[in-house]
Formats: structure tokens, sequence, C-alpha cells
């Protein structure tokens, strides 16, 4: 008797359509070009700039976020909508409310796809 035969029909057409089925692939993430942090009356002002191979609606880099080194979010820019055509860009972000004593943050960057990206980039507060 072949493997084939004794594998019922049932199990070797689950494991052809999930050898069959489409896998996203796991795209760049969203690169932090450069950061500027600037303190203000009403909290700290963050512009980033991000890369990202953006495709469209359906894949691009879709927020960043201000983290205190603990990793506590102390702000999230939110990002509406691809930037296909312009890369590297930049947004900023008013208002965040940074700790008194604190001298470093981190800013993350997220993509629609694949997430938060693992690696973050530490700023110096000024």
């Amino acid at each position: 008797m072949s493997v084939s035969q004794r594998i019922p029909i049932t199990a070797r057409l689950f494991a052809a359509l999930l050898l069959a089925a489409p896998v996203p692939a796991l795209a760049d993430p969203p690169v932090i070009e450069r950061v500027a942090a600037t303190p203000g009356n009403d909290g700290w002002r963050f512009d980033v700039t991000l890369s990202h191979p953006d495709t469209g609606w359906e894949h691009y880099a879709d927020a960043w976020r201000v983290l205190d080194m603990a990793g506590n979010e102390l702000g999230l820019r939110v990002l509406a909508h691809p930037h296909v055509a312009e890369q590297p860009f930049t947004r900023a972000l008013s208002g965040v409310l940074i700790p008194e004593g604190m001298s470093q943050v981190q800013i993350q960057a997220r993509c629609l796809v694949d997430g938060w990206a693992e690696e973050s980039v530490t700023v110096d507060l000024p």
C-alpha cells in the first residue's frame, strides 16, 4: 500500500489547499530616516521622516509612535493614506507629553500589512 493510499482523501485535499493558498510576502519594514524633537508650551513636537515601499491602499506605512524607554506609548501619529510617490516623507505630531526628567524616547513605525517594526530609533531629547 502506498503512502497516498494510507492518507485519507480529505487530508490530502486539505494539504493541497494549504500548499496552494496565497501567502502574503513580508515586505521591508518602514525605515525611520530622521527624527526632530522640539519642546513647546503644550508638549513636544516630533517630525519623523519615514521611507517604505508603499504599493497603495493595501500595503503602506500607516503609523509611527513615540515610546518611553520602557516601551510605553506617549504619542501616536496615524498615517491616513499611502505615500507611493512621496518617498521618503515627513509627518509631525505635536502635544506629546514627556514626563519630567526623561532624556530619551523611542520612535517606532508601523506597516499596514506587517505591523509594528521590531526595530525602533532612540532619540535624545534636547
